[in-house]
């Protein structure tokens, strides 16, 4: 290769890399929640001691969110997942509905969720099912618009694999957010449950900064909403729709009411969150 084009191949290196810089700063600047809501990870082995090993019921099923002892404001093994410092934090408490315990979510203005470290491999449990109640709709969230991207409720998965087989522009983007948000590394690829306002359910929303993260709705408009709703998903197929590949090992899951691009208020609810196998 000539001089010449070895230059054209740095500049476009470098014109590629400052475009991606600008993207992981817009992002973790705090005027998106675009990626886990802004470059945070969902590891919270500082806080959480590690992995925190899955409760089983009788049925053998994984127990994610199970009734708490009452000097707990979480679930066992659940953490304050932060993410970003200058954002203003959802409310979450802990609370049961009969038999069973649920977490309070009210945003206001606000981003911030609950995550909890796993290590599974998502083939020996592929199906997650889990339950949630919203009391109203965010009126102004579009999970279209990178400006807009607020829900009232979301089940989120992170997943792990080899960044090193990631196109250049994905690998540009996971080192700048791991310099701007400390060190902290972002998963391989996040797969996220979410109610949206628009879009039909099984639409697959694609994340407008990184091919890393993907969107798929549940649950649409307005009905459902003020009521308890179930949900039953296979998560390797969900991944394999999504990213059109297998899934690596499961190494977290979260909730996360959000409302900082809207600047709304909403309440939620989350019930039980489990695990099974096929």
């Amino acid at each position: 290769m000539s001089h010449s084009n070895n230059t054209l191949a740095l500049r476009s290196r470098s014109v590629e890399g400052a475009s991606v810089s600008r993207a992981v700063k817009r992002l973790c600047g705090g005027l998106i929640v675009a990626v886990l809501g802004g470059c945070a990870s969902l590891s919270t082995t500082e806080e959480s001691g590690g992995a925190s090993p899955l409760l089983t019921d009788s049925n053998g099923a994984s127990l994610i969110l199970t009734r708490t002892p009452t000097d707990r404001t979480y679930p066992a093994g659940w953490e304050p997942w932060i993410l970003h410092p200058a954002k203003k934090r959802t409310r979450y408490a802990r609370g049961t509905v009969g038999d069973e315990a649920v977490i309070r979510a009210h945003a206001d203005s606000a981003a911030s969720g609950l995550a909890r470290p796993l290590a599974l491999d998502p083939l020996s449990a592929p199906v997650i099912e889990w339950r949630w109640r919203v009391d109203s709709l965010i009126k102004g969230a579009d999970n279209t618009d990178r400006y807009a991207e607020d829900s009232p409720v979301r089940i989120v998965l992170a997943f792990d694999g080899d960044k090193r087989s990631l196109p250049m522009r994905d690998q540009l983007f996971f080192e700048q957010a791991r310099f701007l948000s400390g060190g902290r590394e972002m998963p391989y690829a996040t797969l996220m449950y979410i109610w949206e306002n628009r879009q039909p359910v099984n639409t697959v929303l694609h994340n407008p900064h990184t091919g890393r993260v993907r969107k798929i709705v549940v649950a649409s408009g307005d009905s459902g909403v003020g009521t308890w709703q179930q949900y039953r998903r296979n998560i390797v197929d969900d991944y394999r729709q999504a990213f059109g590949q297998d899934p690596g090992q499961l190494i977290g899951v979260a909730i996360l009411t959000d409302t900082d691009n809207t600047k709304e208020k909403v309440s939620s609810q989350y019930g039980k969150i489990r695990l099974l196998p096929r």
